[in-house]
């Protein structure tokens, strides 16, 4: 029994396992932040008082289903075989399911660009809608884009280790990243609002690459994050130069 649970541990004293839990750690935080702006953007719409529930109970879902997921790694690892061709490309369900994730995200994404440039346009189907419905039906699509972000998760740290416990550190200390996060990244999205349309640009873009992977079309994680990066910071010096015509404006005015 206890050289089953000392062979659980021997991790602990090979470097290697140690730089690959850092890795991992700040990998899984970088796929992360999809997951994390698309949760802040969605809970910004709901009632003030509802939106923290939202976030905690959205990352919360998110940490149990990625422990589930690794709890049934070796069906995980076999939702990358084929199940059928088309078009030359071999399909799975890993396929599928980030295939799906993404159209979700593009007609998500889409429909708030709609919504932020016509904001009247879907007034009357609002009404009558209760906070309830609106509090569930957040959840419900924070647990489905969870779901992909997981899976995809899941199988980029099988790509990297093979030590389940390392796995799981991972995970945790994304998830566990994430939370501490959520509610900054959210406030700052609401009190900037050009920040929510650079935001659903982002979501778009994920959206499609997600797309893109499913079909077959692997785009580098890097490139996708550079170009977050420096749209980013654009966006910031754009925050600033606003900020400081403002106050020459301002101080114009006092004069």
């Amino acid at each position: 029994m206890l050289d089953v649970i000392a062979d659980h541990f021997d991790w602990l004293s090979n470097p290697t396992a140690w730089v690959a839990l850092f890795t991992l750690v700040v990998l899984e935080i970088v796929l992360g932040i999809d997951n994390l702006i698309f949760i802040s953007i969605l809970t910004n719409k709901l009632p003030q008082e509802h939106r923290a529930r939202a976030r905690t109970l959205g990352i919360g879902a998110a940490l149990i289903m990625r422990l589930l997921l690794l709890a049934t790694i070796s069906y995980i690892v076999k939702l990358t075989a084929p199940l059928f061709t088309l078009f030359d490309h071999a399909f799975s369900w890993r396929d599928l399911i980030l295939i799906a994730g993404g159209l979700f995200l593009v007609w998500k994404a889409t429909r708030e660009i709609h919504h932020s440039v016509d904001p009247d346009a879907d007034k009357s189907q609002m009404i009558g809608r209760t906070v309830q419905l609106s509090l569930g039906g957040a959840i419900f699509q924070i647990l489905l884009l969870d779901l992909v972000f997981s899976i995809d998760s899941i199988i980029t740290a099988v790509g990297m280790t093979d030590e389940i416990a390392i796995m799981y550190i991972a995970v945790i200390a994304a998830v566990t990243v994430m939370l501490l996060a959520v509610n900054p990244l959210s406030a700052f999205i609401e009190k900037n609002p050009t920040i929510v349309m650079l935001a659903l640009g982002f979501l778009l873009m994920i959206g499609m690459t997600l797309i893109a992977d499913g079909m077959g079309y692997h785009v580098p994680k890097g490139y996708i994050y550079a170009a977050m990066g420096f749209s980013a910071m654009v966006e910031g010096l754009n925050m600033l130069a606003r900020r400081r015509n403002a106050k020459a404006k301002s101080g114009g005015a006092q004069r």
